[in-house]
């Protein structure tokens, strides 16, 4: 009963909407997604556009934190542990409390919560070394 109750609370995209994103050769549908992506609680139609949303922000986030911790100088197994504590953490919030999405939908949180996460994690030692090298390295 809950779950049927949080997909009724959601805000329905207007049919006119769709309709023009296809006219214009899918342009302002990308833009969409992105704005959608940003917006709390937003429908989202199409399965695979969210997952690529989550795919993205975890891109993002390894991107932000190679860097940061290659300034700060971390080293070793707390920060590699950090950044899967903020990584995971930080989707977990964007899914299930601002989206407010039906986890099930998508195969469960813990799909969710994996969902692109070894990519974003090679990205993340990558800019890492690469800053920490550049940075500490004599």
């Amino acid at each position: 009963m809950m779950m049927m109750m949080s997909g009724a609370r959601r805000r329905e995209e207007p049919p006119h909407a769709q309709q023009h994103a296809v006219a214009n050769g899918g342009a302002a549908g990308r833009g969409s997604v992105w704005g959608k992506a940003l917006r709390s609680d937003s429908a989202w139609h199409d399965k695979d556009e969210f997952l690529d949303v989550i795919y993205w922000f975890r891109q993002i986030i390894a991107v932000i934190l190679g860097i940061i911790w290659g300034v700060v100088p971390l080293k070793g197994f707390v920060g590699i542990a950090v950044f899967c504590l903020i990584n995971a953490g930080v989707l977990y919030l964007y899914f299930s409390s601002f989206q407010q999405i039906d986890e099930e939908e998508y195969g469960g949180t813990w799909e969710l919560t994996k969902e692109g996460f070894m990519t974003s994690f090679a990205l993340f030692l990558v800019v890492w070394i690469i800053f920490y090298t550049a940075i500490h390295y004599d």
